[in-house]
């Protein structure tokens, strides 16, 4: 039988890398000198696999077929985004089809691939948790950007069909479960459906999977457009609010938020707290340390939570 050993919930952001701080005390440096004091408690747990949960931001997945769960199962290819691992990581495929077979029986029908490609909501986290790309994975995309996204309430149940299945499979090992996303930030919609929505942006978001590099590089310049903001908008109250949910074992008090009112409070980008929601609740465990910094110049409440001490 399999052995959970934890769950970090960690922030990403391009300007991580973009934006890189200076020192600790400028702006993203106590994220930054935190994340890698998670990184050294990992190392010290010693996990032999790890569940890596976030999104995709039209790098693999677009709305010529939008999945709202997507399970890689044999390959992952790092699309290699704002200085993200570019070229394969390693999947751990038993724990992968385990986790399969688990969530498919409890109602979950996940899409799977056996070729994902995953960028910096998924890479960023996962090298900064364990220090590079060489800990075996098994990558869960979720839809966080526009329907068809899972419900908050969904993503719990989610959270905790996972961990059973986890802990029932035949991999005979420990497991480290992280997620990357959020908190909160607004950013520009990408939802087809939406008038401001138009033109070649939204033949992109449909498309765009024709050719994904093209699609990738015509953005980027957007991307790095909005950072360096000091007044750029993040919601550093219910940040911390959302952090103390997690830390009282309480995912459901922000399930009951419902979409509206999370994206009110968080902005279109805090729908990816759906992926810490999920892993947090596949732990079974209330966040027992915490780290916080609003991060105006990347664009984002940068947050991280772990279920176990970090010194």
């Amino acid at each position: 039988m399999a052995e959970i050993i934890g769950f970090v919930g960690m922030s990403h952001s391009p300007f991580a890398t973009l934006l890189p701080p200076s020192r600790v005390d400028s702006p993203g440096g106590k994220f930054l000198s935190d994340a890698e004091r998670v990184r050294r408690a990992v190392e010290q747990l010693a996990p032999d696999a790890i569940v890596v949960i976030g999104p995709d931001h039209f790098h693999s997945n677009f709305y010529d077929v939008m999945p709202p769960f997507v399970l890689g199962v044999e390959e992952a290819i790092g699309f290699g985004d704002y200085g993200s691992t570019d070229g394969p990581l390693p999947v751990e495929g038993a724990l992968a089809w385990s986790t399969y077979s688990g969530l498919a029986d409890t109602g979950f029908d996940l899409t799977l691939s056996y070729f994902l490609t995953v960028d910096h909501g998924i890479v960023q986290g996962y090298e900064m948790i364990t220090g590079g790309t060489s800990l075996p994975m098994v990558p869960l995309v979720v839809n966080t950007a526009a329907p068809p996204l899972p419900s908050l309430r969904r993503c719990v149940e989610m959270g905790q069909a996972l961990g059973a299945a986890l802990r029932s499979s035949q991999f005979r090992g420990r497991i480290l479960i992280a997620a990357s996303g959020g908190l909160s930030h607004w950013l520009p919609s990408n939802d087809p459906r939406d008038p401001s929505v138009g033109g070649e942006r939204r033949m992109a978001l449909i498309h765009g999977r024709a050719d994904a590099k093209a699609f990738a590089a015509a953005r980027e310049p957007k991307v790095r457009a909005m950072g360096g903001n000091s007044n750029a908008r993040v919601n550093a109250e219910w940040d911390k609010w959302f952090l103390s949910r997690l830390t009282a074992n309480d995912g459901d008090a922000v399930a009951a938020l419902g979409h509206e009112k999370l994206e009110e409070e968080a902005g279109s980008g805090g729908h990816e707290v759906r992926c810490w929601l999920i892993g947090q609740a596949a732990a079974g465990r209330p966040l027992a340390w915490t780290s916080y910094e609003p991060v105006p110049e990347w664009i984002t409440g940068m947050g991280i939570g772990t279920t176990f001490p970090v010194s």
